[in-house]
């Protein structure tokens, strides 16, 4: 004869706490990125759920939340999607009307977007990888939803570059090379710099979801640093890079600052109340620390920044 089991999640607990987060990491679903008169891209996404918590329940009800959870996202992900921020806000929602007792749903979802491209110089077919990032974020005041992406590319550190670019001058005028020569060379090779492999970050969220493409996305944080990086390089794409990073040198706190740059150019069309995430890490070539910078901020404020009346 079976017997009801107690529902000891819904319990007091013996410290009345609430939580912010409560929920499960690491799950994985297919999820089908429609396109226009293309087969759709499908993705190898890991999602992390969350509900809060109040302080006078001592669980969320874990395997029956599981439940739940996989129910919804196996639902939310079998349809074709244009847009991999709504799979998560509707996920997000239907999350939030399953629980009484909850006040906020939350759903992240991270995969790999992995494009084709040519090399910069021969040509060649490759492949570029990117890090789709996207969430939603439930209330009864409603959903707000964020896509972006962290991308790789190459830096040059100026201030090596600088050190390079003195010692070649000195030596130019031990040479007894003319000054306006000596300039004009400096001016036309970049001197060496220290290098690193950069990991660029943008995101952008607002109420709904926002109006930016993805590409567009990805395009910005490539272009952010020194210069972009391709899977597969020939020689003469080799010198491409190397060249291209050389001339443009940057520190970390650069590439944050181009990031902002290139979001309030592109999308100018937002309002002053989407969020914008910008965040570069370096991994140092010849240190054995990394350089980090970062900045979460309104699109509005960032447009009073570089417009000047901030």
């Amino acid at each position: 004869m079976s017997h009801q089991l107690p529902d000891v999640q819904a319990t007091q607990p013996d410290v009345a706490v609430g939580l912010s987060q409560v929920g499960v990491t690491g799950v994985e679903k297919l999820v089908k990125l429609a396109r226009e008169d293309k087969r759709p891209i499908v993705l190898m996404a890991e999602f992390e759920v969350f509900v809060d918590l109040p302080g006078g329940r001592k669980g969320i009800d874990m395997s029956r939340n599981m439940e739940v959870i996989d129910e919804i996202l196996e639902e939310t992900t079998e349809a074709e999607a244009y847009r991999v921020e709504d799979v998560c806000g509707e996920a997000a929602e239907r999350l939030l009307s399953k629980h009484d007792y909850t006040s906020t749903a939350t759903v992240e979802m991270t995969a790999d977007l992995v494009t084709k491209e040519e090399t910069p110089a021969s040509g060649k077919p490759t492949q570029n990888t990117a890090t789709i990032i996207a969430s939603a974020t439930a209330t009864d005041d409603g959903t707000h939803e964020e896509i972006g992406a962290e991308v790789t590319g190459m830096t040059v550190c100026p201030c090596s570059q600088g050190m390079s670019e003195s010692r070649a001058r000195e030596k130019l005028q031990e040479l007894d090379v003319e000054r306006e020569i000596i300039d004009e060379f400096l001016d036309t090779v970049p001197q060496p710099g220290h290098s690193q492999r950069g990991h660029a970050t943008l995101t952008i969220t607002s109420e709904g979801s926002p109006d930016v493409d993805l590409g567009d996305i990805i395009d910005i944080a490539r272009d952010a640093m020194s210069a972009r990086i391709y899977n597969m390089a020939k020689r003469p794409d080799e010198d491409h890079m190397t060249f291209a990073a050389h001339s443009d040198a940057k520190f970390v706190e650069d590439c944050v600052r181009s990031l902002a740059e290139g979001a309030v150019e592109q999308f100018d069309h937002l309002s002053d109340e989407a969020v914008v995430y910008i965040r570069q890490s370096n991994d140092e070539s010849i240190h054995q620390h990394n350089a980090h910078a970062e900045r979460e901020v309104t699109i509005g404020q960032l447009r009073a920044e570089l417009n000047g009346t901030a």
